[in-house]
Formats: C-alpha cells, structure tokens, sequence
C-alpha cells in the first residue's frame, strides 16, 4: 500500500488498527449486535423514577462522536440514526478484573472519535441533568481510518458546522454524520414519494416499470446521454422521458398508469437541474387536462400535509401555499401582462422580432415554439410565485398534446408554475396518429435547422395509436423541485443524496 498521500492522523489510525490486531482484537467483527434501543427514543421517553424499570437494560450502536476522559471514568457522545445521546463508561464495571490495561490501552489510547461501538447498560440522569447511559459492557465493531471534519458543540447548539458546498455533496456519507440534520431532509423527501404513491394507489392507478434504455429518446425535447449495445451493435439512449411507454400500456387497455422514473438529460447543471433527476409521471384513459388540473391539486395539497403537517411551506423567504384552488392564466396572457406585447398572433419571424426588443437571447435554429418559450421564460416565470396553473399553450410548443377543443392554433396543455419554476407538465394527450406523425415531421425539421433537442420521430409509438388510444389526461412532476420547495432547500444538490459533481483527482 502507497502511504505517502496518507496525513498524519491517517497515518496514526492504521497504526492503532494494527496495534487491535496485535491484541486479539477484531477491529472489524462479523457479528449480530442487538440493538434494542435509540437515541432519540431514549431522550423523549425516559422519565427518571417514573419507568426506569423499562430503561434497565438497554442496548444501542453508534458511532463515537466525542470522549472526555476521567481518568477511572470518561463521558463520551454516541451519535446513531435518531441522534446522540452521552455515555458514561466506569473503567471498573468495563473490565472488573485486577488488570486495567487492556481498557486504558483500548479505550484511552486506541480508540477515535469516528470509531463505531455498540453499548449496553441502563439509563440514568446526570448530576447537570442530561439524561445518559451507564455502559456495562461494550463492544468494539468498526475502526475509522479517516478522522472526521471538527464539529463543536456548546451547551447543545452546533457551531462550526461543515458548511462548504464541495464536501457536502461530493461526501455525501460524511456530510450526514457530521450533519445529522441533513437527513431530516431526505426523509421528507420519502414522505413525499409514499404520499404521491398512496394517493395515487387509492385512486386505483397502478404503478409501472418502463425501459431506462431507450433506442429512441422520445417523450421530451431534450439532449440525451448516447451509449452503445455491444451485442446488438446499435447506438442506445438514457431515457429522457417515459412518456411514450406509459401511453403505450393505456393503448393497451390500463385506465390509469405512473411511474417514478430516473430520467437522464445530456444538458446544463444550476441549482435546479441536475442531468440525472427524478420524475413522476401517470397517464389516466377517458380525462382531460382540466380534470388533470384538479386532481393536481388534491395530490399536492395531501403531500404538502404529509410532508410538513400544513399546506403552507417556506422556500426562499417566502410562504408557498399548496391548498386548491390554484390561479390560472393562458401562455399568451401571461406574455402579455408581463411584456405588453400580445404575440397571439405573430408567425415565426414576428416573435423573434419582439424576442429582439425585450432582449431575450435566441438562435437561428429556435422555430416559434422555442421562441414563445425563451420569450415565457425570461419574462414571465419567475412572477409566478403561488402555485400557478399556465395553461392552452401555443401548438408549436406541444408536439405530443391534442388541439384546443375551441382555440385555433393552441393546446391543451398546462404547466403549474411554483416559486418562479415549472413544477409540473400536462397534457390532454395527442391521440390522432396523422396529426401525430405530422408533429414529429416538424420535429424533425427543426433537428435538421441544429436543434439538438427536437424530438425523435418514434414509429413504434404511432404504430400503437394506430391501434386506438382512447382521450388520455397525462402529467409529470419534478420530484426534486417539488422536494425542494416542501422541504424549504435552495438548491436542488441539497435534496439529492449524491448530486453529479465533476470527477476529483483521488
């Protein structure tokens, strides 16, 4: 083993993991600990007098996180997964026998904060009030080679936590020790996965499982990951969307399909995209997108509930409230209030000439659907604050959405814009294979003008409409964003275990 990129306190933990070995001592046993107890259960529950019969014998595991030594005693701090509790260790009761060596040796001299132990014995309060642990036995169970980043504690508050970004998401597992309240995080975020599935379940959909690699990337526009099938010796795809999957198996004869799905999309990274997110999308026969806008808000009114115990969260200073009703306004409307300029209208050309004069950037290859959205974008997004439905978008911009009942020229499609951001994306879904193929055509155009993000045109698909989809209603969420939002996060690396980081040289 190279150990010159070793530091000096690395250095010294392989010397005490040898020096374990060297006295019998497995500093890494294969065996079953009995934990019968946590931190946190212990702290809220116990009441002294009152039950410390049920706290007589009790047994956790943790981690060290912090040892004053007393000579014949030491307090130490014992962090598991519900939190940290103090331990008090009386080298008599630890090794009863006429020789202490082996516990000033383990315990005083080998042993790190960092190092994971289990522990029995009973409950008690200190003299200062703090309800502890009287060890009767321990036992050693995992030596830390790599000491941790110094976190100080006074008088129960934290104080120069670790706080650089860098660390946080490229260490993620020592970012949730040394931050333990980092994780409350990504329990609300299963919260907020099992409240979608449980609404979900309820209303009779069922859950499905669609392919993550993909011969065509179809259901977004959207750059993709590219690989290669070695065995079939054809170039595959990370699925951008699983869109087209899930009204295939309606095409089949399911009324209501979802899917948590992984999604990959080959394109910038800021504090609301990462290129590998997590979306829920279902898709429900016989519905509409205005059904779809009411159901919206049932599902998300529950979750906000399950997540937080209100409707009401905090996200960037500002309360978001998820209780229904929410506002609605059209795509050009919402241009026109915040531009002046009503596009409802204009061809092409037109709207890259007002594009111009509010100063919004566009290229060559943008055709007038990307133009609506670069203009919607930079102009109108970011004042939807409260949870916002942006509906009956132009057709140009929805190659996969059925036409307006009763507007020449629009979709039936909506966006539910939140805090500034898209949350979600819906649909009264395209079930005219003509018009369909007619659309993809389109997109293939604007492919052929460098427009890397214009869809595939999927002949499998409009084979199976050709079979009959019936009136389809289908929607996709932002798990993380809506994650964000619910769990008041700023970035969206903060809500991802292990966000995309550039590869360190280790």
């Amino acid at each position: 083993m190279n150990i010159s990129h070793f530091s000096e306190q690395e250095l010294i933990r392989r010397e005490k993991l040898n020096e374990f070995k060297n006295l019998g001592i497995d500093p890494y046993p294969a065996q079953l600990f009995p934990v019968n107890s946590f931190a946190a259960i212990i702290k809220s529950t116990y009441k002294g007098d009152e039950n410390k019969e049920a706290f007589a014998d009790v047994c956790l595991a943790g981690r060290i996180m912090g040892i004053r030594d007393m000579g014949k005693a030491s307090f130490a701090v014992l962090q598991d997964s519900t939190g940290k509790i103090q331990l008090y260790v009386k080298r008599d009761e630890i090794c009863p026998g006429e020789d202490k060596s082996l516990y000033d040796k383990v315990w005083k001299h080998l042993t790190d904060i960092g190092d994971i132990i289990g522990v029995k014995g009973y409950v008690f309060t200190t003299k200062t009030g703090e309800t502890s642990i009287h060890v009767r036995e321990l036992v050693f169970l995992t030596k830390s080679l790599k000491p941790l980043p110094v976190v100080k504690e006074k008088e129960g508050e934290t104080f120069d936590a670790v706080t650089d970004p860098e660390f946080r998401y490229r260490q993620r597992y020592a970012d949730l020790i040394v931050n333990p309240q980092v994780k409350e995080t990504f329990v609300k975020r299963s919260k907020l996965i099992n409240s979608m599935r449980e609404f979900l379940n309820g209303q009779g959909a069922i859950e499905v499982d669609t392919p993550v690699l993909q011969s065509i990337p179809g259901g977004a526009a959207a750059r993709p990951f590219t690989t290669h099938h070695n065995a079939l010796d054809i170039p595959m795809y990370l699925r951008v969307a699983n869109e087209l999957y899930l009204k295939r198996l309606i095409v089949g004869g399911f009324d209501w399909v979802y899917e948590f799905s992984r999604n990959f999309r080959n394109e910038g990274m800021d504090r609301t995209h990462n290129p590998e997110f997590t979306v829920l999308e279902f898709y429900t026969a016989y519905k509409d997108y205005i059904w779809m806008m009411e159901t919206t808000e049932q599902l998300l009114e529950k979750a906000s509930l399950d997540v937080n115990g209100s409707t009401i969260c905090d996200a960037d200073g500002k309360q978001i409230d998820f209780k229904a009703p929410y506002a609605r306004i059209t795509m050009y409307d919402a241009i026109k209030q915040y531009t002046g300029v009503d596009i409802s209208g204009m061809n092409e050309d037109q709207i890259r000439e007002v594009c111009k004069q509010q100063h919004v950037a566009v290229e060559p290859s943008m055709g007038k659907g990307k133009l609506i959205d670069e203009l919607f974008s930079e102009k109108c997004e970011h004042h939807f604050i409260q949870p916002t439905f942006i509906i009956d978008y132009p057709v140009e911009m929805s190659p996969l959405t059925k036409k307006h009942r009763s507007k020449e020229g629009l979709v039936e499609r909506f966006e539910l814009m939140v805090n500034g951001k898209e949350m979600a994306n819906a649909y009264s879904e395209l079930n005219d294979p003509i018009d369909q193929r007619n659309r993809f055509e389109e997109q293939l155009e604007l492919m052929e003008r460098g427009d890397d993000e214009a869809m595939f045109i999927d002949y499998d698909f409009l084979r199976a409409l050709e079979y009959g989809m019936p009136p389809t209603s289908g929607i996709g969420f932002g798990i993380d964003r809506i994650c964000m939002l619910m769990t008041g996060q700023p970035s969206i690396q903060d809500v991802l275990l292990f966000p995309m980081m550039r590869p360190e040289n280790v």
